[in-house]
């Protein structure tokens, strides 16, 4: 089931580790990303003009959820689909950082309502335009969940074919409320390979599955480390950690993406690394090709029954 994405000997040059998870055929899978795009559009907005609403969750901090949920929506934008970008960490949000809108402030047209920004080719709102970066947001839960829904509710989204939701890290009472509240066609768990992230990506997996959520996918970052000079690797993190959660829970991985100082300083230039890096803009393609898959049930509809006389 996992095959696919085995590491094996050939990672060793930067050749092997550009490729680690390309796309067949370029052309083939631009076909498919327009059929896709076009079944997305087929079904009832969950809300208002947003066709489908996708939580990106981690049960755990650090493990680079909101760097996936920036660079995923960014290559959804850049493949065509009209795609929003909801920052709804709350205690942490630095999607505007990403996105070189540090700073940025919130406007109303009519001091009801509140306009998204534009980056990228992504609507974006988050919390972050409306709070004071140097002041903590001493919240409780109920309060901030109900911050977070009005900033949904309350944004004056374009037509959309998806929205991502970078959600807070762990399973508490915002997480809870908003997987109760929100009608969404999924969820993506982010870990790492280690075994203290795994463990609490476990219990993410097991919140979704409790809400009757579907968990669309996983994603193993910091996977593994690459020599910038000599393209070696170090699995520094762990071996196939993910791999393995994702098989005790059955869901299927959708990428392992390397541990590269340049991706760092994208984020901190206010960047996504997809635009500049091609080996990570791959690996995220091959992750937007498969949830996509999984939201409209492509993959279900791939599977192949032959009955035979035997």
């Amino acid at each position: 089931m996992f095959n696919w994405l085995k590491k094996s000997a050939e990672k060793s040059t930067h050749s092997a580790a550009s490729s680690r998870q390309p796309l067949a055929d370029n052309q083939q899978a631009t076909e498919e990303f327009s059929s896709l795009a076009a079944a997305l559009r087929a079904n009832a907005p969950l809300i208002a003009d947003i066709q489908h609403i996708v939580l990106v969750a981690s049960g755990k901090g650090g493990v680079g959820k909101s760097t996936t949920a920036v660079n995923l929506a960014t290559t959804l934008a850049q493949l065509g689909l009209r795609t929003g970008l909801l920052d709804a960490d709350i205690y942490g949000p630095s999607i505007p950082l990403m996105l070189g809108l540090a700073g940025a402030r919130a406007d109303s047209p009519d001091n009801k309502l509140l306009n998204p920004k534009q980056a990228f080719g992504i609507s974006l709102q988050s919390i972050g335009f409306l709070v004071d970066p140097d002041k903590a947001s001493v919240w409780r839960g109920p309060m901030a969940s109900q911050a977070l829904l009005q900033l949904l509710n309350e944004t004056l989204w374009p037509a959309l074919d998806i929205l991502i939701v970078d959600m807070p890290p762990g399973t508490g009472d915002i997480q809870l409320t908003l997987a109760q509240k929100l009608k969404v066609s999924g969820a993506l768990i982010v870990t790492t390979p280690q075994d203290v992230a795994l463990a609490d990506a476990g219990k993410a997996i097991a919140m979704f599955n409790q809400v009757k959520i579907p968990v669309l996918g996983l994603i193993e970052n910091m996977s593994y480390y690459q020599c910038p000079h000599c393209g070696e690797t170090d699995d520094i993190f762990g071996t196939e950690g993910g791999v393995r959660l994702a098989e005790r829970y059955q869901v299927p991985v959708l990428g392992q993406l390397p541990l590269q100082r340049q991706i760092r300083q994208q984020s901190d230039q206010g960047e996504p690394a997809v635009l500049k890096l091609q080996p990570i803009a791959e690996i995220y393609r091959t992750i937007a090709l498969q949830m996509l898959r999984n939201i409209t049930g492509a993959n279900a509809q791939q599977v192949e029954i032959v009955i035979t006389d035997d």
